[in-house]
């Protein structure tokens, strides 16, 4: 597990390294904005519509191998583009081109690497190992967005995706050395048997189909993506919502708003600590610490200063972290072993949609309240709708229903019904 941590360290800081100077590079292909956007949007769409079929090939193959491979394929993809840049023959097409077969691999790779974690412990470490992935995600984060600026500076834009490149061969190296844990949760790739029809459509029914199925008749997962959705509509879009109210209504420059991201990112290093503590989170917390979070939005939109937006803004970031640790851990841990890959995989599709479609419209209700108005009544949004479901589902939940026997109640009668049963 710590080679694990290591690998996935030096991989999301090569991550971010790409990601931080991409925009700069389309920009300085195009000059376009829009193409910046474009190029984004590329990278995110097969997540929308690949993830699905990504799970599926999760829970069909070889957890190992398949992660092996997926960060192989990454690797060659990134260190091709690096190449292109540096010998000046990488245009907006080719780039695009290889952004979404970056975003199609990544369709594999991310349940197949989350998955792969969890397998280095024991079941009941599960929620441990996944806040430690939370916690290496935002140092990696940290680490790769100084390091593209230093890359840049002294180096060029080739290498970053050189970096990036590399980090995911290191990962690769890593894989086949890791061994299971002993009580970890135990899972066999199923076989196909029989004819050659009857394989095919069993295979089928391992894949997309059932997934959806097992997803939809899951509350708890159909709850868990209500509550990701009010977030990712209402809330959690900092650097936009913040961006405009720190160089807005509170008139200061970017380097404010740098020192709140930095804030940010904080809050979420240390939420991932605790949220590493948790041992058996459920949706409940998950949206109660939701609520909390975007209860303390509010109170940020009426910051009347930048020292009162950073005291708000820390305790906000570690609350959204520990609930976003607790989700994880619920979506990685409420399905059976063998379907974990497809509920992962139609969880890629559900996010990447709210991801996508959030911020648009985050924008227009800024253009309609302002900074400070989205952010208010955003907060409010999604804490009184998750209060409302929470009364909800308490008032049509039925109490006991007291049985009777004669003139006695069925406690009275227990040893009776005892011997009956």
């Amino acid at each position: 597990m710590r080679w694990w941590s290591l690998a996935n360290f030096v991989s999301n800081a090569g991550t971010w390294m790409q990601l931080t100077v991409q925009n700069l590079l389309v920009l300085q292909i195009t000059g376009s904005a829009a193409a910046t956007g474009l190029s984004v949007s590329v990278q995110a769409a097969p997540a929308l519509l690949v993830s699905l079929v990504g799970g599926a090939a999760v829970d069909r193959w070889p957890r190992k191998l398949t992660a092996l491979v997926s960060q192989a394929l990454l690797g060659v993809v990134a260190l091709v583009t690096a190449l292109l840049v540096a010998t000046d023959r990488l245009d907006l097409t080719v780039l695009l081109v290889l952004a979404a077969v970056t975003g199609t691999i990544a369709t594999v790779d991310g349940p197949a690497c989350a998955l792969l974690g969890n397998d280095l412990v024991p079941a009941e470490d599960v929620p441990s190992a996944i806040g430690v992935g939370s916690l290496v995600h935002s140092a990696g984060r940290l680490a790769g967005t100084a390091l593209a600026g230093i890359a840049v500076g002294f180096l060029g834009t080739a290498a970053a995706y050189a970096a990036n490149g590399l980090s995911f061969l290191f990962v690769a190296s890593v894989i086949p050395f890791l061994r299971p844990a002993a009580a970890a949760v135990k899972y066999v790739v199923p076989a196909l048997r029989g004819t050659e029809a009857a394989a095919r459509q069993q295979a089928q029914d391992m894949s997309v189909r059932q997934g959806l199925a097992y997803f939809a008749r899951r509350p708890r997962l159909v709850a868990l993506a209500g509550i990701t959705g009010l977030s990712a509509i209402f809330g959690r879009n900092y650097g936009l919502t913040l961006a405009v109210l720190v160089t807005g209504p509170l008139a200061a420059g970017a380097g404010a708003f740098g020192t709140v991201s930095t804030v940010l990112a904080v809050g979420g290093i240390v939420g991932a600590v605790l949220g590493a503590r948790l041992r058996k989170p459920s949706v409940r917390l998950v949206g109660a610490l939701a609520a909390v979070g975007a209860l303390l939005q509010a109170v940020a939109g009426l910051s009347p200063s930048i020292a009162v937006l950073l005291v708000l803004v820390l305790p906000m970031a570690v609350v959204e972290s520990v609930s976003d640790t607790a989700g994880t851990t619920v979506l990685q841990t409420d399905p059976p072993a063998h379907m974990r890959g497809r509920v992962l995989g139609v969880w890629g599709s559900i996010s990447t949609g709210w991801g996508l479609a959030g911020p648009p419209l985050l924008g227009l209700l800024m253009e309609v309240a302002g900074a400070r108005g989205a952010l208010v009544i955003g907060g409010l949004v999604v804490a009184g709708a998750l209060g409302s479901g929470y009364l909800l589902r308490n008032r049509r939940t039925p109490g006991p229903v007291p049985l009777r026997t004669g003139e006695r109640d069925a406690t009275a009668a227990q040893p009776a019904l005892g011997t009956a049963a």
